[in-house]
């Protein structure tokens, strides 16, 4: 089939052959832009094909700066091998000290996702860019930057020096961590949700706070009832570490275990806090599937 063109390029009939007789059917201006942005373009290809040498380029620059050498990983896999076997068989003699600090570490991980769901809520509100104007949503959004750039090690060091040692500074260090990745989670939810329930709340007349509470909370609670499920999660694998610096949990034990080269012991804490990691997993999945 071929086209003809008017002298603007356009094209205005293309012949049809039925019957043995030559029909001219018009084709549309609407076509023609579709069939020309369907086209790659000289230019499109020169752009796809430098950006993805950019990518490349920036790949192997991380992988200089990072040092990657999976030569000399292969070379030190039997150094490595040697190292595991001392682990093996673990020992669980102190195995009821094990479960009170595992039982410490979860108290600890509940604490610091709840209070960081209760203030990243509001936070991930005044964050959310189709409810609350810039000169609010700037700081917010900032103030949640800050919470989440820096480590729950550092925020328990900061909270060991104010309340002292103990699973207390442990609950702070996760909450403000918690709380500016809530926060950040929340409020991408919010800012993804359809206007037309806010938009029928609001034409009965409700106030503000009635249109986030009946028009959007509705919308987004799944996901954030799924994001603080992962949370808890994670910050239960986090509490582990916190021991280190005296933050409470079941790091402690692990941390000592380690500094006295004890590593049948640091096997069985290993094993344990897989279990309990295992059945926190499960249980999530559980609630997601009832809540969700």
């Amino acid at each position: 089939m071929s086209l003809k063109r008017s002298k603007n390029g356009r094209s205005i009939t293309s012949p049809w052959i039925a019957e043995g007789k030559k029909y001219e059917l018009p084709i549309s201006d609407a076509v023609l832009d579709m069939q020309g942005r369907d086209r790659t373009t000289a230019k499109q290809i020169g752009w796809q094909i430098a950006f993805i040498a950019g990518l490349l380029g920036l790949l192997y620059y991380s992988a200089v700066v990072s040092e990657i050498d999976l030569f000399e990983l292969l070379e030190g896999g039997s150094t490595m091998g040697e190292y595991i076997s001392r682990y093996f068989p673990p020992d669980f003699t102190d195995s009821a000290s094990y479960l009170d600090d595992i039982i410490e570490t979860i108290g600890m991980g509940i604490w610091g996702t709840l209070l960081a769901v209760i203030f990243a809520a509001p936070l991930a509100i005044f964050a959310s860019a189709n409810l609350c104007p810039v000169w609010i949503v700037q700081p917010t959004r900032r103030l949640l930057d800050a919470m989440r750039a820096i480590n729950e090690i550092v925020f328990a060091l900061v909270f060991v020096v104010a309340v002292g040692l103990g699973p207390f500074a442990g609950v702070m260090a996760i909450f403000v961590h918690t709380t500016g990745i809530l926060g950040k989670l929340f409020s991408e939810a919010i800012e993804n949700i359809e206007v037309g329930p806010i938009e029928g709340v609001r034409a009965t007349g409700a106030s503000k706070f009635q249109e986030i509470l009946f028009g959007v909370i509705p919308q987004v609670i799944p996901l954030w009832i799924s994001y603080t499920l992962y949370r808890f999660e994670s910050n239960v694998r986090s509490a582990t570490v916190l021991g280190i610096v005296g933050a409470g949990g079941i790091g402690v034990s692990l941390y000592q275990s380690f500094r006295s080269f004890d590593y049948t012991k640091v096997c069985a804490i290993l094993i344990i806090l897989i279990i309990s990691v295992g059945l926190i997993d499960a249980g999530s999945a559980w609630l997601r599937k009832r809540f969700i």
